[in-house]
């Protein structure tokens, strides 16, 4: 089994359900509303972990009753929490808006994910035994970098979602092996609109690049190598919170089992197509037996 550690976020989700997102200034009555557990490292565990991998969590929650459900969470999907830090104060919560389209906007309050700005002891000991290290960016920087510094250190593949969209620093595309923005994403860091022409600018800084394109599937690209395209399957999207971890967990433990990269990518495409038609996060990710019968399909 592939063993993958994951650095980043838990946040509760608080999730309401619209015909359409109100506009600024505007106000919309809603149809259902649902507290998920969440966060784009606990997504990422979770998906990991249903996916068939062996998964570690570095993180914390507060001390309120939101930190207590998150940890459980995460141990009831597989996951091991002995990293997983309890603080003064609230948990981290994500505030998010769901159309009828299934898009959605959202509002992350860190919490508790701000006091994560570096590694613990026995972080590195952790970071250092895994296949792969799955990064985002809703922690404090500085532990993102610490942590990518410290896999390259151990020979560990970095993987890196850089969400929410931000400009990143030198020292860590050069600790990262994998990166996988979303065309938005993409965008912020290159100022380029096409996701080609947005790939091959980030070869320049990192040698493996994945750029999530939603329904229209994922964009490969790696240095020395011809592009790669997977189209997404067409399914009726209901709830696209998620969906991109769930394809970076997927993507890592396809990786982890040396499946050629078009293979690793169709799996983890197939993955993140269930999620999109269920609601919520981390309750929507699918487990490797669906998602073996589902690629299959």
């Amino acid at each position: 089994m592939t063993d993958i550690v994951v650095l980043g976020s838990t946040n509760m989700d608080l999730v309401a359900y619209v015909e359409k997102a109100p506009r600024h200034g505007e106000t919309v009555t809603g149809r259902e509303f649902r507290t998920v557990p969440g966060g784009k490292g606990a997504n990422q565990a979770v998906a990991a972990a249903h996916a068939g991998g062996t998964v570690s969590f570095i993180g914390a929650v507060g001390d309120d009753a939101f930190g207590g459900r998150l940890r459980s969470t995460l141990e009831h999907s597989g996951v091991s929490t002995d990293h997983l830090r309890t603080v003064e104060g609230p948990s981290g919560t994500a505030h998010i808006v769901v159309d009828d389209e299934g898009g959605n906007a959202i509002v992350v309050v860190p919490g508790a994910n701000g006091t994560v700005d570096r590694l613990a002891p026995g972080d590195e000991g952790l970071i250092a035994s895994a296949d792969a290290l799955l990064l985002q960016l809703e922690i404090p920087l500085a532990a993102v970098v610490a942590g990518a510094r410290t896999a390259r250190a151990h020979g560990v593949r970095t993987i890196l979602t850089p969400a929410p969209a931000q400009p990143l620093p030198p020292d860590l595309f050069d600790a990262t092996d994998l990166l996988v923005p979303n065309e938005h994403e993409a965008t912020v860091l290159t100022g380029r609109t096409d996701p080609l022409q947005a790939a091959i600018a980030l070869l320049e800084v990192v040698p493996e690049v994945v750029v999530t394109l939603g329904e229209s599937g994922v964009l490969y690209a790696a240095r020395g190598a011809e592009p790669v395209s997977v189209p997404a399957p067409q399914v009726t999207a209901v709830d696209s919170t998620g969906a991109g971890d769930t394809f970076a967990g997927a993507l890592a433990v396809a990786l982890g089992e040396e499946r050629p990269v078009r293979e690793a990518l169709a799996w983890a495409a197939a993955a993140a197509s269930l999620s999109v038609q269920r609601p919520g996060a981390s309750a929507s990710m699918p487990h490797r037996t669906e998602i073996d019968a589902w690629y299959a399909s």
